[in-house]
């Protein structure tokens, strides 16, 4: 059976609680999960392989009173067993199309100017750097998504 990729929404947060070492930073709780899917600006996309949570692309859109809707990716991770498979990548086209869904005009995310499978994903999907390249490589960079 093919890894399947989801969009969860308010009712699927047992699924949240099957979920392999290493994806998330700590156990997930089901209270929080519970408030996390209730909430309609925050979002998870899950790569799911055989009933297993195996990776996710999680963010919350937000508006602001002088910006159209923008979607901010929080976090994307994938297991190391299941690394390597575009996994991540499908994780976050499908998160991405939640923030179109939800009128959002960009996509933005921050990682460590040294995390080069980070910046390899979000350069793949086109996302534009917008930092300074004379920084040091543990510094913040940005990238983002336009998607209107």
């Amino acid at each position: 059976m093919p890894t399947e990729i989801k969009v969860l929404q308010r009712g699927d947060e047992l699924m949240l609680m099957n979920v392999a070492p290493n994806v998330f930073d700590n156990p997930p709780d089901e209270k929080l999960c519970k408030e996390f899917l209730a909430d309609p600006r925050h979002h998870i996309a899950v790569a799911i392989d055989d009933g297993l949570v195996v990776g996710f692309a999680s963010g919350a859109d937000y508006i602001h009173p002088d910006k159209p809707p923008e979607l901010w990716i929080n976090e994307v991770s994938v297991a190391p067993a299941h690394r390597g498979r575009g996994l991540a990548k499908a994780a976050l086209k499908a998160l991405l199309e939640v923030g179109r869904a939800h009128h959002c005009t960009v996509a933005w995310v921050l990682t460590y100017r040294n995390n080069m499978p980070a910046a390899a994903l979000y350069k793949s999907i086109v996302g534009a750097e917008g930092a300074d390249q004379s920084r040091p490589a543990n510094a913040l960079v940005g990238y983002s998504f336009k998607l209107t």
